[in-house]
């Protein structure tokens, strides 16, 4: 079986996020790291070859030269090698135009069970698992709190707020984790100095056969118009107890709905 896991190189959360002139995310000029929410995806794709599974595991991600740190990441977890998808015509991407990016490496790569995280922690769409089951006609499961493969089918646990529902669909499959499952392990360092050694296969969309002109931020179907800096945090409300504290207290949140 060969287990293709989807990796992103998102924005550190409190790094100074840079932006280019056409308001895209500049995301060579800002400090990364691969996707916390990714990291559960890799974990169970090692714990299923752990379990006894035999599969390969291979790592794919879309970006910036940069981004062959967060497959480095990953690979030191576990797994077999990598793809990274990096050409300069990718830039300014919407989420339609990278799943065609990585269906076409996906069908090259080959795959029969893809894992991917339940969103990526810049964007949070959660949409790029239907996308793709949908651009390579197979079945998706997504939000697993669990997953099982015997073989040609794997079965999801999903926790929703009023149940717990077991689903199970036939290979090849997507699936979606969250964050539910186990936290990825920390990698020791032998096993983060022999993921430097792991192959790591670059591809450009020439390499894939997609036209240029359907991705980037020409063909984006989504457009940033404006953003501004997030306002500076106001100090906070200091109530001083001379007696009259639980009054104090009950207006304020009166005063925002909260009672």
């Amino acid at each position: 079986m060969k287990i293709v896991v989807l990796v992103k190189y998102v924005p550190e959360p409190s790094a100074a996020w840079k932006f280019a002139p056409d308001l895209t995310l500049d995301r060579a000029a800002v400090e990364g790291r691969l996707s916390e929410l990714d990291e559960y995806a890799v974990e169970q794709a090692v714990r299923l070859v752990e379990s006894g599974t035999d599969a390969t595991i291979t790592y794919l991600t879309v970006g910036p030269a940069r981004a062959v740190d967060g497959l480095r990441k990953a690979l030191a977890i576990g797994g077999t090698d990598a793809v990274h998808v990096v050409d300069d015509a990718i830039h300014g991407s919407c989420a339609i135009a990278t799943s065609r990016v990585l269906a076409a490496a996906l069908a090259k790569t080959g795959y029969d069970l893809i894992l991917t995280g339940m969103a990526s922690t810049d964007a949070e769409m959660s949409v790029m698992p239907a996308m793709l089951a949908e651009r390579l006609g197979i079945n998706q499961a997504t939000f697993a709190g669990d997953l099982q493969v015997a073989g040609d089918e794997v079965t999801i646990r999903r926790e929703t707020d009023i149940e717990t529902l077991t689903a199970s669909t036939k290979l090849p499959a997507i699936v979606s984790v969250t964050d539910q499952t186990p936290e990825a392990r920390y990698p020791a360092f032998k096993a983060i100095m022999g993921a430097k050694k792991k192959p790591v296969t670059t591809m450009t969309l020439a390499d894939l056969g997609v036209d240029a002109a359907s991705v980037g931020a020409g063909a984006a179907t989504t457009q940033v118009l404006s953003l501004e800096p997030a306002p500076a945090r106001a100090a906070g409300t200091i109530v001083t107890d001379d007696g009259t504290g639980a009054e104090q207290i009950t207006a304020f949140l009166g005063a925002r709905g909260l009672v």
